[in-house]
């Protein structure tokens, strides 16, 4: 089962306003689901989390953070797939 958070559930997790939180989908730095009301998967979640935390660690702007957790994201999934391949042999 997914579990789904409006805007508002994410935005108090987060410590943000609704309105910074929808700026973010604008710009393309977190995704809401599609058609209806906004919603966002605990991956969203998760993904927010990480760019705050380097943004607070780190000092790195949120466009930075975003890029730096799409990396990471790409690299984690890099090494499930390599994982699963050794298995497989």
């Amino acid at each position: 089962m997914d579990i789904y958070l409006t805007i508002e559930e994410l935005a108090t997790a987060a410590g943000l306003s609704a309105v910074r939180i929808e700026r973010l989908v604008r710009v393309g730095l977190l995704d809401a689901t599609e058609p209806g009301p906004r919603l966002f998967t605990a991956a969203t979640a998760a993904r927010l989390r990480r760019m705050l935390r380097l943004r607070r660690d780190l000092r790195v702007n949120l466009d930075g953070a975003a890029i730096i957790v799409d990396l990471v994201e790409q690299l984690e999934a890099l090494e499930r797939e390599l994982s699963h391949r050794r298995g497989a042999a």
